[in-house]
């Protein structure tokens, strides 16, 4: 199954959804759904599954997220291998307004110094940075993590010499996907605050049992 979930989702949580797309070629999509409020990680998808049937997946669920939090979640894809294009569909499909798109500040546009782009771009510049803020949460255990996949895939995260430098990543024949995401969920907790649902919730059944029965 593409869902692993590990506790309930509870009203009032505040989520963040952190993707790592794949482009195919046996690669994984993997995106965590991180809990600001509860500081844990408690669903993760994970599949072999392209980009765009990774968006069919999460969207209802996401949706599902903010019916029963109340509270509007914030979606990052990673911008590599297509996935900014799957982020501006997502955007699209965000008709009643359940969710938030990251949207990540650019810098050195002289002439448009707020410049913001969707979604997280990992580059030369924030990678080390991204990597390094998340071995600090891992080190000091500021977010619980259930998902084994998850656990396991930092283990096989190593330190490796190239040619001009030594960088953090997958050993041989492992996979970075599920770090990568959590990461990336990582420095978007550090920055984004929670914006309430604007809609009535006494007009709406409370479906929390029944999504939390489809995965828990």
């Amino acid at each position: 199954m593409s869902f692993r979930q590990f506790r309930k989702i509870e009203k009032g949580e505040f989520f963040i959804v952190a993707a790592d797309t794949s482009a195919g070629m046996g690669d994984y999509c993997a995106v965590q759904f991180l809990s600001k409020t509860k500081l844990d990680i408690p669903l993760v998808y994970h599949s072999k599954l392209l980009a765009t049937e990774m968006t069919n997946a999460i969207y209802p669920v996401i949706e599902k997220i903010a019916d029963v939090t109340g509270i509007k979640p914030v979606v990052a894809y990673e911008r590599n291998n297509g996935g900014v294009f799957e982020l501006e569909r997502l955007a699209a499909l965000n008709r009643l307004g359940k969710y938030r798109i990251y949207k990540m500040i650019t810098y050195g546009n002289i002439n448009n110094p707020n410049e913001s782009k969707l979604g997280w771009d990992t580059n030369t510049a924030t990678r080390p940075k991204m990597l390094a803020d998340w071995k600090e949460a891992i080190d000091k255990h500021l977010i619980a993590i259930y998902d084994k996949p998850t656990i396991e895939e930092h283990f096989s995260f190593i330190l490796s010499q190239t040619s001009s430098s030594v960088k953090a990543m997958a050993e041989t024949n492992a996979h970075d996907d599920l770090v990568m995401s959590c990461a990336i969920a990582y420095q978007l907790y550090q920055t984004e605050e929670p914006t309430k649902l604007k809609v009535d919730f006494k007009d709406f059944p409370d479906d929390s049992k029944l999504f939390n029965r489809g995965f828990y």
